[in-house]
């Protein structure tokens, strides 16, 4: 690569951009492979539905998904994360987005589709729930793989992920009580909770389910890093081990879709209509969240890896917690758990066209001069430690 300053961009071909012409083949047809995903899902799922007892004995989708999340989490450099939690401006920004719009957003769309105020769309109590369910749960899985493929920070989408986490331990149940207890009476809807006096969710219960999705893959992640930097060295680590894995992304990912679209397959052929009710508002929560979180991220002079990181972080959710929950509140078969199972569904396409979105923004601003959160100019030590000059 010429040292010469020059415009990055799409039709770069050095080797901080690469030539989009010598893409990965799996990335290279990403949607295409993703939307094939869903298609052997749903049709495994409806052709031999009893193939969903064997996902669930065997946790195929907990595999799935801690494989997944593995590689984003070995490239993380840890030695940084001192400096990302530092960052007293994109914390609290994603605080805020995170613990305060998130949460209000999606209760206004559960209200605005489910609760019968609105002429033409009949109460559905079920579907209230589980999209309160839903949007109080903040991301802590696939947002690793979204964030990675949008050429986000892979030490801020970390330390923001063991950020809400930490919060989602002690919250969660007090935010479920919130808006889908204590709220609706006050509003004037006391049947969407008719007969529902407590939730019964403990700590316990959201920390259970954040060990696996995220304690596993984590401590994988900073095992693998400790031990190849120290063993092979940090270049070997970074320009060989790292590609390797890579892929594992990409494949965990297929392999995670099939077996979510397997599960509900019958159920989303036999209702299509009370699936593409429940797409529409999580359609509408993901795509706000996104650019609203993004545009935030911009708004304080975050650089294009930073704002990235905040806006995915902020758009995704922890379908697996709300899942957990409401099947063991109100078992497999109701209508709170289809809510929940039908929103990875939905984030999958949608968070995957929002992946374009941000490589588009990408080209499409001029980030020079956003500098807040930078981590480019931190120095790496052999042991894979680092010392950042960025902006606090």
């Amino acid at each position: 690569m010429s040292g010469a300053a020059h415009e990055h961009g799409p039709n770069c071909d050095c080797e901080a951009c690469g030539d989009p012409r010598s893409m990965d083949f799996l990335d290279k047809y990403l949607t295409v492979w993703i939307f094939g995903a869903m298609g052997i899902g749903i049709s495994l799922g409806y052709v031999a539905p009893s193939v969903t007892g064997p996902i669930q004995d065997l946790h195929l989708v907990e595999i799935g998904l801690v494989l997944m999340m593995y590689p984003p989490l070995a490239k993380v450099n840890y030695g940084q994360l001192p400096a990302v939690f530092k960052n007293v401006k994109v914390l609290g920004l994603s605080l805020v987005q995170n613990w305060l719009i998130g949460p209000t957003l999606m209760f206004g769309l559960a209200v605005i589709f489910f609760s019968g105020l609105v002429p033409g769309l009949p109460a559905r109590p079920e579907f209230f729930l589980g999209l309160v369910f839903i949007g109080m749960a903040r991301c802590i899985a696939m947002v690793l793989v979204w964030n990675e493929l949008a050429e986000g920070s892979n030490e801020y989408a970390a330390g923001l992920v063991a950020f809400n986490s930490v919060f989602q331990i002690v919250t969660y149940g007090v935010y479920i009580w919130f808006f889908a207890l204590f709220l609706p009476p006050i509003l004037g809807m006391e049947s969407l909770v008719a007969g529902i006096s407590a939730f019964n969710i403990t700590p316990i219960q959201v920390f259970e389910a954040i060990a696996i999705f995220l304690g596993i893959p984590f401590a994988a992640g900073i095992f693998s890093r400790f031990v190849g930097t120290r063993a092979k060295g940090v270049e070997w680590y970074e320009e060989t081990f790292e590609p390797t894995i890579s892929p594992l992304t990409l494949i965990a990912l297929l392999f995670t879709v099939i077996v979510m679209f397997a599960m509900q397959g019958e159920r989303i052929v036999a209702q299509p209509s009370d699936v593409l009710l429940i797409a529409v508002p999580l359609t509408i929560y993901f795509v706000v969240m996104f650019f609203v979180s993004f545009g935030m991220g911009r708004g304080i002079g975050a650089d294009y890896s930073t704002t990235t990181a905040i806006g995915f972080t902020a758009a995704s959710n922890n379908f697996e917690l709300a899942i957990a929950v409401a099947v063991a509140v109100f078992g497999v078969g109701s209508g709170v758990a289809f809510a929940t199972v039908i929103g990875p569904l939905i984030e999958v396409p949608v968070l995957l066209a929002l992946v374009k979105v941000a490589l588009y923004l990408q080209d499409r601003y001029d980030w020079r001069e956003y500098t807040t959160g930078q981590l480019d100019e931190t120095t790496t030590t052999e042991d894979g430690s680092s010392s950042s000059t960025a902006d606090d």
